[in-house]
C-alpha cells in the first residue's frame, strides 16, 4: 500500500533569482496512515512552508507531492481546495474561529462546504465538541471561551469531518501549561483512534510527545526518528 503522504525532492524558492529564498531545499520524507509525527524547527527553518505544503495550501517550485498515492504537486487552486475540505483538518495557533458563530456554528463550517443537510450537521457537531469535552458550552460564542476552550473548539471542527489526517501548527503556541496538556491529550487520544496526526512546532517538549520526530534545518531534514520513549509507553499501555 502507498504512503499516505510521501514527498520527493521538494523545492520551494520565493524570488527567484539574485536575492532569492530557498525555503524548503530538496525535502523527501513519507508519512503513513496512524502515525503521530511531530515536524520541529525553529523560525525561518522552513517547516511552515512545508506545513503549508502538506497542509496543499501551497505548491512546490520543484519537485513532487503524493497523497494517498495521487500527485498534488501542481493542482489548480480550486482542486487544491477540494482535498482540502476531504482530507486534512486544521488545527492553528491562532484558532482561527469566526467571533459571531457559537461553538457548533464554527464546528459545522467544514461541513457545510461538504454539502451536508441541516439536521446532520448539527448532530455531527455535537458529537464532535462532546468528544473534546465542550458538550456543555455548544452557545458559547470565541469570547465567552478561555483560549484554551476555544482550542478545543478548533480541534472539534478539525475532526468532524473525519478527514484521514490532522494538521497541527503550532497548536499550543497560545496557551497556558494546563491547556497545553489538554490540547495534547486529545491529539494523542485521536492518534490512538487511528487518525495520521502531524504537529508542526519549535517546541522540543511538544514534539517530544509525538511518536516520530522530524527536525527540519535551514530548508532540509535534518534528522528523521522515532521517539523510544513513546514506543516504550505505548508497550507499557498495552500491557
Amino acid at each position: 500500500m502507498a504512503p499516505l503522504i510521501k514527498v520527493e525532492d521538494i523545492h520551494k524558492i520565493y524570488n527567484p533569482g539574485e536575492n532569492e529564498v530557498r525555503a524548503l531545499d530538496g525535502v523527501s520524507l513519507e508519512i503513513q496512515r496512524g502515525e503521530f509525527v511531530a515536524i520541529v524547527g525553529h523560525s525561518g527553518s522552513g517547516k511552515s512552508t512545508l506545513m503549508n505544503m502538506l497542509g496543499c495550501l501551497d505548491t512546490p517550485t520543484s519537485g513532487h507531492y503524493f497523497l494517498e498515492g495521487k500527485d498534488v504537486s501542481s493542482l489548480s487552486d480550486d482542486q487544491l481546495s477540494e482535498i482540502r475540505n476531504k482530507k486534512i483538518g486544521f488545527i492553528f495557533q491562532g484558532f482561527n474561529l469566526i467571533p459571531n458563530l457559537d461553538a457548533v456554528g464554527n464546528v459545522e463550517l467544514p461541513l457545510i462546504y461538504r454539502g451536508l443537510g441541516k439536521q446532520r450537521r448539527r448532530r455531527i457537531a455535537v458529537q464532535a465538541l462532546t468528544k473534546v469535552g465542550l458538550g456543555r458550552r455548544l452557545k458559547h460564542r470565541p469570547s465567552e471561551l478561555s483560549g484554551g476552550q476555544q482550542q478545543r473548539v478548533a480541534v472539534a471542527r478539525a475532526i468532524a469531518a473525519q478527514p484521514p489526517i490532522i494538521l497541527a501548527d503550532e497548536p499550543t503556541g497560545n496557551l497556558d501549561s494546563r491547556s497545553t496538556v489538554e490540547i495534547m491529550n486529545i491529539l494523542k487520544e485521536l492518534h490512538k483512534n487511528g487518525r495520521t496526526v502531524i504537529v508542526i512546532t519549535h517546541d522540543d517538549d511538544i514534539a517530544a510527545q509525538a511518536r516520530r520526530v522530524i527536525r527540519i534545518m535551514d530548508g532540509q531534514v535534518e534528522s528523521d526518528d522515532i521517539n523510544s520513549d513513546y514506543t516504550n509507553k505505548e508497550r507499557e499501555d498495552t500491557k
